[in-house]
């Protein structure tokens, strides 16, 4: 398995693994499937803020995706993200998740970030578990604030402090 930056030929495998979280799961709090080319312009969005979309493949294969973006458009938050990590369902429990998670976290730092939070169903455990392992504290509990599949979700909120710097706008720690 690699990763790396995904590129325009992964979008095929992105949307598959991004519709079916929507159609089957609670990890995405979308209703509607959507087609490449919104995943297209997805990826292009994010690339034109600065933040990665990293996949992880076995030859051509799209095993799994991550990314982050702005976890509030103030600019008091600039220092913040929240990201989004989704693995095909035939490949989950092997460890992508967690590998795609040590790269996004390694490319948070890289580029300055301080926050990474996670907004995940409260019922997801797996979620909760691998975020826990990745050093991730619980923050907050947010009760019936979504809905999918006719039945309220609760929101986890966890987030993952990325240096120690008391300067928000320098480099110290």
């Amino acid at each position: 398995m690699q990763i790396r930056e995904a590129d325009k030929a992964d979008i095929p495998g992105v949307t598959v693994i991004y519709n079916d979280a929507v159609a089957n799961t609670t990890a995405i709090w979308n209703e509607t499937e959507v087609d490449e080319q919104n995943r297209q312009d997805w990826l292009a969005a994010r690339r034109q803020s600065g933040y990665p979309v990293l996949v992880a493949v076995e030859g051509d294969t799209v095993l799994g995706y991550a990314s982050f973006g702005d976890w509030r458009a103030f600019d008091g938050y600039r220092h913040t993200v929240e990201h989004s990590v989704y693995v095909h369902k035939d490949h989950r429990g092997k460890g992508i998740g967690d590998a795609l998670m040590q790269a996004l976290i390694a490319k948070a730092r890289a580029i300055g970030k301080h926050v990474m939070v996670a907004g995940i169903d409260a019922s997801n455990n797996g979620s909760i578990r691998l975020h826990e392992k990745l050093g991730f504290d619980h923050v907050g509990h947010l009760k019936q604030v979504g809905t999918k599949f006719g039945k309220w979700l609760d929101l986890a909120f966890l987030q993952l402090t990325l240096d120690q710097r008391s300067d928000p706008d320098g480099r110290s720690t």
